[in-house]
């Protein structure tokens, strides 16, 4: 009915209308210049860091990263009692084993391969792979286990086990977007820049994960290659759109994963599977090799099992483009150096600012509570200082964010829909993109002139505060309705609670994380958001270290596999 002449168009215009977005675009007047992606005003340099060399090599950087984390004894945790408290392993303890002599990335791959086909994650109806090779990904590990068994791996990461969103391109696997087609009109020649680093440090990579088609969803779900489920409880969703990469690493098959981030596609299934993801400032990481290429809401960003993984694999992957590096002039990336003796001086100094009635506009209280007692043990344990805030013009971000993203993703996509590929989408993606060429180009420039007035917004609340706290998500994850797992699903109720918090990082391109702050009364996890001021990545690093030291154990996913068995 939307695609029909004449009927769609009265649909989606009445849509419009009774969503405020007709009044919000075509009956005011911005006064504003428009600001067609993210400028950002100099900042003062972070203070407590190390300062990592621009034109350092991603094996360089992580070594330097290295110095940033808190010294631990791996054999510990790598021997530790099978019946002590759950905790992932990390990739010092890989790391460890390796060197050790306690396993090979060999034999862990071996494991891995047994897991992902004894359990089908590699087909419908539950995949966490779109694709998966296991010959190539045995050559990967036997190149790994030959640099170690010479004494010569490349970094910590060397024979650490990582999965590639399916909109990134990791060579030789063909990039489909979680589509039938993509990979017919598309070519993969060569890695995506940041994929091409972890190589060089020796990462393997597992194949391609399970994503909401196009990234035109917040839930991960896909009729096309089936729905990736959460692995603390396979009766919901992942969160999206980067699901397979969530539900890879929380179900224990590997300690990183990479995905995108337009709309809180990284933050989102992190949240909602209990693991870390962090969506870098704007310009941080180098797009080149992804589908969301040429955007200005969307980043490359890892999603992990722990802080200090995240840490390691962004001090691989970062490094702004030429491009960017002259139109947006970012100062040296850099990372904390307090983490080592736990920075509890400069975690105290860290201003935190939260807007109380946005914070607590969640689906439920277990949410807002969860995160409110990180905040009171955040201000008990290191004296951060709790700032209220206001945000204005939530509504008008949301709408701006939407109209961005959807007319960036129409101006990619509108050639390979008009050569007949629209019939071949999924109903939601269809549903998305009837809305999305509804918007004119007004409508565009309209959402670049609230992006420049909410610039002006958050950067006035920066002077006040150093980070804006907020629940990642408005809700822990949903259920996967079963009629939606054939056709798919549109629900708009639950795409605006699970993307409440995310829009501002996406749409402002201010770096954000969110970290596991707990779990709410049904055993499901809740993620607490960290929003930093441009290229402050140091800083929400900082303070999201302290949190996840605060927060209560983690529990064992109800799909967890331990492939790091060294006995």
């Amino acid at each position: 009915m939307l695609e029909a002449p004449f009927i769609g168009p009265l649909i989606v215009a009445s849509f419009k209308k009774n969503n405020g977005m007709t009044e919000m675009f075509r009956n005011r007047v911005i006064p504003e210049a428009p600001m067609f992606k993210p400028e950002f005003p100099s900042q003062d340099p972070e203070l407590g860091v190390f300062t990592l060399g621009e034109d350092a090599s991603p094996i360089d950087r992580v070594e330097t990263a290295l110095k940033c984390l808190p010294r631990s004894d791996p054999s510990s945790g790598v021997t530790a009692d099978p019946s002590s408290s759950f905790r992932y392993w990390k990739i010092r303890d890989f790391a460890y084993a390796y060197r050790s002599k306690l396993t090979t990335p060999s034999k862990v791959a071996e494991q891995i391969i047994t897991v992902i086909e004894e359990f089908r994650y590699d087909r419908s109806p539950t995949p966490l792979f779109v694709t998966f090779d296991p010959n190539e990904l045995r050559k990967q590990a036997a190149a790994s286990t030959q640099r170690f068994e010479e004494g010569n791996p490349l970094s910590v990461l060397d024979g650490i086990f990582v999965a590639i969103k399916d909109d990134i391109d990791c060579f030789p696997h063909p990039t489909k977007g979680g589509t039938t087609w993509m990979h017919e009109v598309r070519s993969v020649e060569k890695d995506a820049v940041p994929v091409s680093r972890l190589r060089s440090c020796g990462a393997i990579f597992l194949g391609k994960t399970n994503m909401h088609e196009l990234g035109m969803g917040t839930t991960g779900n896909n009729s096309n290659y089936g729905t990736t489920r959460n692995p603390h409880a396979p009766d919901r969703y992942t969160g999206g759109s980067s699901s397979g990469s969530a539900a890879i690493v929380a179900s224990g098959l590997c300690s990183a994963a990479l995905g995108t981030d337009g709309g809180g596609s990284v933050r989102i299934p992190a949240s909602l599977c209990g693991v870390v993801g962090l969506k870098t400032t704007y310009g941080q990481t180098d797009m080149k090799g992804s589908l969301c290429e040429g955007g200005t809401v969307a980043i490359i960003g890892p999603i992990t099992s722990c802080l200090e993984d995240a840490i390691l694999v962004y001090a691989a992957i970062l490094g702004s483009s030429a491009a960017t590096k002259i139109s947006l002039n970012p100062p040296p990336p850099s990372l904390p150096n307090s983490l080592t003796d736990k920075g509890e001086d400069t975690i105290g100094s860290i201003r935190l600012g939260k807007y109380t009635k946005w914070f607590n506009d969640v689906h439920s209280n277990d949410i807002s509570d969860k995160c409110e007692e990180i905040l009171t043990l955040l201000s008990k344990s290191h004296g951060c200082e709790l700032v209220e805030i206001v945000v204005p013009e939530l509504e008008e971000m949301r709408a701006a964010h939407l109209v961005s993203i959807g007319s960036e993703t129409m101006s990619s996509l509108t050639p390979h829909c008009e050569d007949g590929k629209n019939s071949k989408l999924n109903y939601d993606t269809r549903t998305s993109f009837t809305i999305f060429r509804s918007f004119s180009a007004s409508d565009y420039v309209t959402a670049q002139c609230f992006r420049r007035r909410l610039m002006y917004y958050h950067m006035e609340i920066f002077k006040k505060v150093d980070v804006i706290v907020t629940p990642t998500t408005g809700m822990t994850a949903p259920v996967i309705p079963p009629e939606a797992l054939k056709s798919g699903e549109t629900n708009m109720q639950v795409s605006a609670y699970l993307m409440r918090f995310v829009q501002a990082a996406n749409l402002l391109g201010f770096p954000a994380i969110s970290v596991p702050v707990g779990y709410d009364k049904e055993g499901l996890p809740i993620g607490l958001q960290i929003m930093g001021r441009p290229w402050a990545e140091s800083t929400i690093l900082r303070l999201a270290a302290a949190v996840e030291e605060l927060a209560p154990n983690k529990k064992r996913p109800a799909l967890f596999h331990d492939i790091l068995k060294t006995d």
